[in-house]
């Protein structure tokens, strides 16, 4: 795990101001295990939160049921304003790739919107964003879909000004498919379309971050897409699912950089488990 007082250390130059920008990616499981998340996120002391899997439910901030025919889940009904809380320090956006019905604990049915989301502490300018749909597009379900829902890129891009550079950062909640994550046509077009919007939001020297729930496996061409444009992957074959997923594939979460020479530290953090994926975590 990632204890406060290591992150403090770790991060601070000699006249005690912050060093690296630190950036998390996640999949939220959309806030299933939110105690432990909100515990977390505050302690870990990430600059840049990317967050998949998130729900909005404007109006409601209590806990959800959600059901696709396949799986069934609690939910926080807004996590995004549930992560603000916690986070009062950074901004925070919001984008919706879908929305459809969940219940309340009473029984009464809410519209949820489900997406990504980006939280930037307020010491980083923000001076560029992007979302973009990679997969399909805005779809309102009657009924939620089990597979070929739309999915969304986010990105921003920020000044650090500790390190006299511009730092792009896009993450994406990849698409799901039942039959497995192997390469298909579709994956294939996410991954350049997934290209297409780092390239839009970066500018030439901008040192850039692409990170998320790729559902891709290790050796899927969507990382010769990106190698194309430049990024190197940190995680290849390791696994980054906690013990809350019990199935025997264990790769989803990515996360590539334009310059491992900028890489102070990167860790797939495996303890405390705050979702059904493991938080990826990079100082830079």
């Amino acid at each position: 795990g990632v204890a406060a007082s290591e992150t403090a250390s770790g991060r601070a130059d000699g006249s005690g101001s912050i060093a690296a920008v630190r950036i998390v990616s996640l999949n939220a499981w959309g806030g299933a295990m939110y105690d432990e998340l909100a515990a977390w996120l505050p302690r870990c002391e990430a600059d840049i939160v990317c967050l998949q899997e998130v729900t909005r439910t404007p109006g409601f901030c209590e806990w959800t049921h959600f059901a696709d025919g396949e799986r069934s889940l609690p939910q926080r009904a807004n996590l995004f304003d549930d992560v603000r809380a916690a986070l009062p320090h950074h901004q925070g956006v919001f984008v919706a790739c879908d929305a459809g019905p969940v219940r309340d604990q009473g029984g009464r049915a809410h519209r949820q919107d489900f997406g990504l989301a980006l939280f930037v502490h307020e010491r980083l300018p923000v001076i560029g964003q992007v979302a973009r749909f990679v997969h399909g597009s805005f779809a309102d379900h009657d009924r939620w879909a089990i597979a070929d829902r739309p999915r969304l890129a986010q990105g921003v891009r920020v000044v650090d000004r500790a390190n006299d550079r511009t730092v792009s950062v896009v993450h994406l909640h990849g698409l799901r498919d039942p039959l497995g994550k192997g390469d298909t046509p579709a994956r294939r077009a996410q991954a350049d379309r997934l290209a297409e919007v780092v390239t839009e939001l970066r500018a030439p020297g901008d040192l850039t971050v692409v990170a998320g729930d790729f559902n891709v496996l290790p050796d899927s061409e969507t990382f010769a897409v990106l190698g194309a444009i430049g990024l190197v992957d940190l995680v290849r074959d390791a696994d980054t699912r906690t013990s809350r997923y019990a199935k025997p594939t264990r790769h989803a979460d990515y996360l590539l950089v334009s310059d491992p020479g900028a890489v102070a530290r990167f860790e797939i953090v495996a303890a405390p488990e705050v979702s059904d994926h493991r938080p990826l975590l990079l100082d830079l």
